[in-house]
């Protein structure tokens, strides 16, 4: 299994719109950049991704699941541009913003920390384990 942090802008798409599409999930649509495409084509099902929200609260607020491998993305006509489905999985007891992150031993390399740009990216196990822990839930 890998793990992945998927960020969303709270007021276009956010955890309360994610709850709400249920079991069958929704697709991470929209995605215009090459890196975080690819990060998408390497899902496997099952894999679990941090929901974090960007721009507004900068946090990460829940755990989702890949239940829809990588396919064409339905916003576009062009085929450089897939996406996969996710649905949420369950909430944070506790917020991580990052700010935290960049406090935290561990983290220092995150990707979030160093390329805070980059809307799909891969998260470690360690670095898995380390927000689980501050968001007040087990791995």
């Amino acid at each position: 299994m890998a793990y992945w942090l998927f960020k969303s802008e709270p007021d276009t798409w956010g955890w309360h719109h994610q709850i709400a599409k249920g079991a069958v999930g929704e697709e991470w649509h929209g995605v215009r950049n090459y890196q975080a495409r690819n990060n998408m084509r390497a899902m496997q099902l099952g894999d679990l991704g941090f929901f974090y929200h960007s721009n507004i609260g900068k946090e990460v607020v829940g755990i989702v699941e890949v239940c829809g491998l990588s396919h064409p993305d339905s916003t576009t006509d062009d085929p450089r541009w897939d996406c996969v489905t996710v649905r949420a999985v369950r909430p944070l007891l506790r917020p991580v913003t990052l700010d935290a992150c960049k406090t935290v031993p561990g983290l220092e390399q995150m990707v979030l920390i160093n390329n805070s740009r980059l809307s799909v990216q891969p998260v470690t196990e360690a670095e898995w384990n380390i927000v689980c822990h501050l968001g007040g839930i087990a791995p």
